[in-house]
């Protein structure tokens, strides 16, 4: 991976630039982003760099592999920007092992299951799996990732046995570099496992890196927390989103420009929206909602049939186009002026959400969207879930003048 591949993120690259070249790299680094901000990416590239430009570092071996390949130039450049970083690593004799995830001094953990019933998995019975993941799905999540390993209804995790084969890997020589480097993806599986790394974590040894790429801070354990750096992903800029799109070349310039502002800074988030352009959410959510305030019960038991009927991520979808219209709504009641910022249909269809519900109410559905969402990823029956929702928006909207949606 390399720091072009990672869209945007520009002021986060330089700052990992700099303390390499600054000389104050942490042996514990936390990559914390919300899904589609390139967190892992990130991680990805800069293991990369600091892997390739510690070849004539102080370590053991440093130098000289173990694989027949000419020594590093032992004269690396003042690296200024991560265009020049990229330029640098492509030219090292040992890019082809890091740019396909082969290197022996770059390590991986992230969340599995056991093949068969009784098994003790590790992360590295899934390398091959892992490779074909991160070159297919980069800005890929931890949903998708356990489906691509087939774990189906079964929960990943990394378990006290992967701890233990980390302990004993990074208690190893490095092979080629002065570091050994591991990247957990998503420590937010630990559990009290993690325990088992503590001591690990606090007293590496001798350049030892750990990079942590996470989502949700809430969900590690907090002796885990207060021992690493943290290296803060922010949000994607809308500009970012589109230009990636566009780069993309499967969207006409105002798709890409819709996507880009419905998918608020998640990348993956937009991926998705891309293979669904010709999906009619607003006229979707239309007919739920008049469904809703009319009280049609046979409208609304048909709605949750054919809504049913759809996969989970087309579900999740359109539940988040939702939640995005009822924030904008509410951005339009604070601030009248942004409205000449969005797109037409979603301002005319969020100035008609603002004639239905108060900003009180279109908070209070607002969680129960985010709560529909979280139960379906964790595969909520979808009918269930569907009806209880529209019985919750029923209570939620009924409180307030009904106005037919148009």
């Amino acid at each position: 991976m390399l720091f072009n591949q990672v869209i945007g993120q520009q002021e986060v690259k330089q700052q990992l630039l700099q303390l390499v070249q600054q000389n104050r790299l942490s042996h514990a680094l936390l990559f914390l982003g919300k899904e589609g901000t390139g967190a892992l990416p990130l991680a990805l590239a800069f293991a990369n760099y600091v892997c390739l430009s510690s070849y004539t570092g102080a370590g053991s071996h440093a130098g000289v592999s173990l694989f027949g390949e000419p020594e590093a130039d032992q004269s690396i450049p003042v690296i200024e920007n991560a265009q020049q970083a990229d330029a640098w690593m492509q030219k090292h004799p040992a890019w082809s092992k890091a740019e396909g995830l082969v290197h022996p001094d770059i390590h991986f953990s992230y969340p599995v299951v056991p093949r068969k019933s009784g098994d003790k998995p590790l992360s590295s019975e899934y390398i091959v799996e892992w490779r074909t993941f991160i070159k297919e799905k980069p800005y890929g999540n931890g949903y998708e990732w356990l489906q691509f390993i087939k774990a189906e209804n079964r929960q990943g995790n990394i378990t006290v046995h992967e701890c233990n084969d980390i302990i004993r890997k990074l208690s190893l020589k490095s092979f080629e570099s002065r570091y050994k480097i591991l990247i957990m993806w998503l420590p937010e599986y630990l559990g009290n496992a993690g325990n088992k790394l503590l001591k690990l974590i606090e007293e590496p040894p001798q350049d030892t890196l750990f990079l942590l790429v996470a989502e949700n801070e809430n969900f590690i354990l907090p002796t885990i927390l207060s021992r690493t750096q943290l290296v803060k992903i922010p949000l994607l800029s809308v500009e970012d989103v589109e230009a990636a799109i566009t780069e993309r070349g499967e969207a006409t310039p105002e798709q890409a420009k819709q996507i880009a502002w419905v998918s608020e800074g998640n990348y993956r988030e937009a991926l998705q929206l891309l293979q669904h352009t010709d999906d009619d959410w607003q006229g979707v959510l239309r007919d739920w909602l008049n469904a809703i305030v009319k009280i049609n019960l046979g409208a609304q038991v048909k709605w949750i049939e054919e809504i049913a009927l759809q996969g989970r991520e087309k579900q999740k979808q359109f539940l988040h186009y939702f939640n995005h219209l009822l924030q904008q709504a509410i951005r339009l009641q604070i601030m009248p002026g942004i409205s000449g910022q969005l797109p037409e249909a979603e301002r005319d269809f969020a100035f008609r959400i603002n004639k239905i519900v108060s900003l009180h109410q279109q908070q209070a559905i607002i969680e129960e969207l985010d709560k529909a969402m979280y139960y379906i990823e964790r595969n909520a029956n979808a009918k269930i879930l569907f009806h209880a929702l529209t019985i919750k928006l029923y209570h939620i909207i009924t409180k307030s003048e009904l106005v037919e949606m148009k």
